[in-house]
C-alpha cells in the first residue's frame, strides 16, 4: 500500500493573490491621499491668511473678524443645504471603528470643512482628510465588490493614505488607525500591511512636493530625567482627564443649547460663527486649528500671566464646542493638542519646579490621548513633535495611561449607573 499523501501546506497571507490586490489598492490610495492632503491643506492655508494676531493677549483681535466668521457660518449653512449634508454626520472615530465612510457624504464634508477651517473655526483638518481617504477606500471597495472584511481594510488604507502627509510619520499614522479601528484576529496583520504601505507612499509624495513635516513643531527646553518625574506624571494625567471632562461638558452643553433654540441651519451656523468670532477678538489664540497658535503660547506665555492661560484653556474648549454644535465640520485632535499644550504651560507657570518640557509633553499627549482613546499614538506624536529624549517619554506614557484609564473608568461608572437606573425603572414581575 502506498503512504497517504500529505496535505499541501497552506499559503501565507503574503503568498495569496488577495495580499497583492489589497497592497495595490493601498499604493493607489496612498497616492490619492497625498495629493488630496496637499490640495486641502494648501486651500485652507491660503484661505486663512486673513487672520493676523499682532497681539495674542486680551482683545488682540480685530472686530471685523466677526464679519468674516459670520460669513463663514452663512456659507457653511448654505453648502450643507446644497450638498444635502445631514445634520448629524459620523465623527472621525466612528468612521474608523466602522471601517466605512459613505462616499456620497465626502464632497459635502470636504467642502464644508474647508470653509469651516478657513473661517477660523476651532476644529482640525483630520475629519475632512479622513473622509477623503476613507471615502476613496470605501468607493473602491464598492466598485470592486470586495468582501466586507476587505472593504473595511481598504477603507483603513484610505485613512492611512490621507494621514501620511498630515502627521508626517508612518509609525504615528499606523498606530493611530489601529488603536481606534482595533481590527482583531487575522485582520490585524492585513490592516497593518495596508496602512504601512499607504501611509509610506503618501508621506513620500507629500514630503517631496511640500518639503515640510509636522514633526519637531514645538521646541521645548531640554531637561534632565529624574525618578520623581514618573510620579509627577500621575497628577498630570489626572489633570488631563479633568480637562477632557470639562471639554465633553462644553460639547454636550453647546449641543443642547443649539437644539433647544431650534434655529434653521444657516441661522444656526451663522450664529455659531458670530460666537466664536467674538471670542476670537477677545482671545485671538482660540481661532483656527490651534497648531500655529500653540507655538505662540509655548514661547510667549511667560509674559502673559496665569490668568490669561486659564481663560485661554476654557475659551478654546468653548469655541471647539460651539464650532461643532453649530454645524461647522472638523476634527477634535488638533484643538485637543492646543488645550493640552496650553495646560502644560500653565502647570509650569504655577509650579516652576515642574520643567516646562515635562508638563508640556505630558499634557500635550494626555488630553487628546484620552479624548480619542488613542493613548500610545499620542505618546509617539508628543515625542516626535517635541523631540524629547528616550527617557523623557516614560513620564509621557504614564500621564497618558493615567488619563486614559481615568476616562474609561468614568465611562464605565456612568454606564453602570444608567443600567441600574433603567433596571430600577422597569416594573417588577409578580410571582
Amino acid at each position: 500500500m502506498s503512504a497517504p499523501s500529505e496535505p499541501a501546506p497552506a499559503l501565507s497571507f503574503t503568498g495569496s493573490r488577495e495580499f497583492w490586490v489589497l497592497s495595490g489598492y493601498a499604493v493607489a490610495l496612498g497616492v490619492f491621499g497625498a495629493f488630496a492632503g496637499l490640495v486641502f491643506m494648501g486651500v485652507i492655508g491660503l484661505g486663512g491668511r486673513w487672520y493676523v494676531a499682532s497681539d495674542p493677549g486680551w482683545f488682540g483681535g480685530q472686530w471685523w473678524w466677526v464679519a468674516v466668521t459670520a460669513a463663514a457660518g452663512l456659507v457653511v449653512g448654505l453648502l450643507r443645504r446644497l450638498t444635502r449634508l445631514p445634520e448629524e454626520i459620523p465623527g472621525l472615530i466612528d468612521d474608523l471603528k466602522a471601517g466605512h465612510v459613505e462616499p456620497r457624504l465626502v464632497p459635502g464634508v470636504a467642502v464644508v470643512s474647508a470653509v469651516s477651517l478657513i473661517g477660523g473655526a476651532s476644529l482640525g483638518p483630520e475629519k475632512a482628510l479622513g473622509s477623503l481617504g476613507g471615502g476613496a477606500g470605501s468607493w473602491v471597495s464598492r466598485r470592486r465588490r470586495l468582501s466586507r472584511e476587505d472593504s473595511q481594510l481598504t477603507t483603513l488604507s484610505g485613512f492611512a493614505g490621507a494621514y501620511g502627509g498630515l502627521f508626517s510619520s508612518t509609525v504615528i499614522v499606523v498606530m493611530f488607525i489601529l488603536e481606534l479601528a482595533r481590527p482583531g484576529g487575522h485582520r490585524f496583520a492585513k490592516a497593518l500591511v495596508g496602512d504601512i504601505v499607504a501611509s509610506s507612499v503618501s508621506f513620500g509624495i507629500y514630503f517631496v512636493i511640500a518639503g515640510s513635516v509636522f514633526l519637531d513643531a514645538y521646541q521645548v527646553p531640554q531637561y534632565a530625567f529624574e525618578d520623581w518625574q514618573l510620579a509627577a506624571a500621575i497628577p498630570l494625567g489626572l489633570l488631563a482627564a479633568l480637562a477632557v471632562t470639562v471639554l465633553v461638558a462644553f460639547v454636550q452643553g453647546a449641543a443642547r443649547l443649539f437644539d433647544l433654540v431650534k434655529l434653521p441651519g444657516m441661522v444656526r451656523s451663522t450664529l455659531g460663527g458670530v460666537m466664536f468670532g467674538v471670542v476670537g477678538v477677545i482671545l485671538p489664540l482660540t481661532m483656527f486649528t490651534g497648531s500655529d497658535q500653540l507655538k505662540t503660547v509655548l514661547h510667549g506665555a511667560g509674559n502673559w500671566g496665569v490668568g490669561l492661560l486659564v481663560v485661554l484653556v476654557f475659551a478654546k474648549q468653548l469655541t471647539f464646542a460651539v464650532s461643532q454644535a453649530s454645524g461647522f465640520v472638523g476634527g477634535p485632535i488638533f484643538p485637543a493638542l492646543f488645550i493640552g499644550g496650553t495646560l502644560g504651560v500653565l502647570v509650569h507657570e504655577v509650579v516652576p519646579g515642574v520643567p516646562l518640557g515635562l508638563a508640556f509633553t505630558c499634557l500635550l499627549a494626555a488630553v487628546p490621548g484620552s479624548l480619542a482613546a488613542a493613548p500610545f499614538s499620542m505618546v509617539l506624536l508628543a515625542a516626535f513633535l517635541t523631540q524629547v529624549g528616550a527617557l523623557q517619554t516614560a513620564p509621557i506614557l504614564i500621564a497618558v495611561v493615567t488619563s486614559f484609564l481615568t476616562m474609561e473608568a468614568a465611562k464605565y461608572l456612568v454606564a453602570r449607573r444608567r443600567r441600574a437606573r433603567d433596571a430600577a425603572g422597569k416594573p417588577g414581575t409578580s410571582d
